[in-house]
């Protein structure tokens, strides 16, 4: 029974996913650009790592490549932006479909926004890694490439923080959708969320590399989760305990922002004004 509960949502998941793994040319420009940002954002980090005052950091040189390759990576993954998908179905008005389906809105809408984020990322962090990772030394760049994780254990831990991202980005995507669906316009709201998930989640600058008086603050808000939280794993900053911790904090934000997602659905639903037509 379970399972054909869920399939409707997994069928949802999958036509997405596939749908949009057909824009193979917007992943290749994406890549390169992000490869080349990358190599500025290395070229700051390693500015600042030849000063005296990088002697105490938290991160050395390497790890901190390494991170950065990752962010760029997983860039995709960012929630920056609600879906497209939603917020042309609230421009015309066919949202009004997704309320007379027989299945949970929330719940569709959540599988579509899934498969929308892992298609975009999954072919662009292969490009990375396959570039930084393995180009790079081959080239004789080692010291400016993806490292790989210091353990077996570490590398694991890594995949399953990294599903856990994708399952918290899409919780907050989800929030920014019913926000434009009750504003009627997603522009705002995307570009209110734009410059604090840069940098709440790690990806403009390490958050360990952030004053240290912030630290406590930056790993339990959400957005650490979508990236430093799985950075840290990879590169053992979060090692045995710590790491179960992490992956936890994961799982709260997860189960914290989709109950919140589900009241604010159910009551933008209500009240919500189809235009279009």
């Amino acid at each position: 029974m379970a399972s054909q509960r869920l399939r409707p949502y997994l069928a949802a998941l999958r036509s997405r996913f596939l749908q949009m793994l057909q824009y193979r040319v917007a992943a290749y420009s994406g890549f390169a650009t992000q490869c080349w940002w990358g190599a500025i954002k290395i070229m700051v980090l390693a500015a600042f790592y030849g000063g005296t005052a990088a002697a105490s950091a938290p991160l050395s040189l390497a790890q901190s490549v390494t991170y950065t390759w990752m962010a760029q990576g997983l860039l995709a993954l960012l929630p920056w932006g609600g879906d497209p998908e939603v917020a042309q179905a609230v421009r015309t008005g066919a949202v009004a479909y997704d309320r007379l389906r027989p299945v949970d809105a929330y719940g569709l809408w959540f599988a579509r926004s899934a498969g929308w984020i892992a298609a975009r990322v999954l072919p662009r962090v292969a490009l990375m890694a396959a570039f930084a990772g393995i180009a790079l030394p081959l080239a004789g760049l080692g010291e400016w490439a993806w490292q790989p994780p210091a353990s077996l254990a570490a590398g694991a831990a890594f995949l399953a923080s990294a599903l856990l991202a994708l399952l918290l980005s899409t919780s907050l995507v989800m929030l920014l959708n019913i926000a434009a669906a009750a504003a009627l316009n997603e522009r705002g709201i995307n570009a209110l969320a734009t410059p604090l998930v840069i940098v709440l989640s790690g990806n403009l600058l390490p958050l360990a590399l952030l004053p240290d008086f912030w630290q406590t603050a930056l790993l339990m808000q959400p957005l650490a989760g979508v990236l430093d939280i799985p950075a840290r794993i990879y590169l053992m900053q979060l090692s045995g305990g710590q790491a179960l911790a992490g992956l936890g904090l994961q799982c709260l934000w997860i189960v914290l922002l989709v109950a919140a997602g589900r009241v604010a659905m159910r009551r933008t639903m209500r009240r919500l004004e189809v235009q279009g037509g």
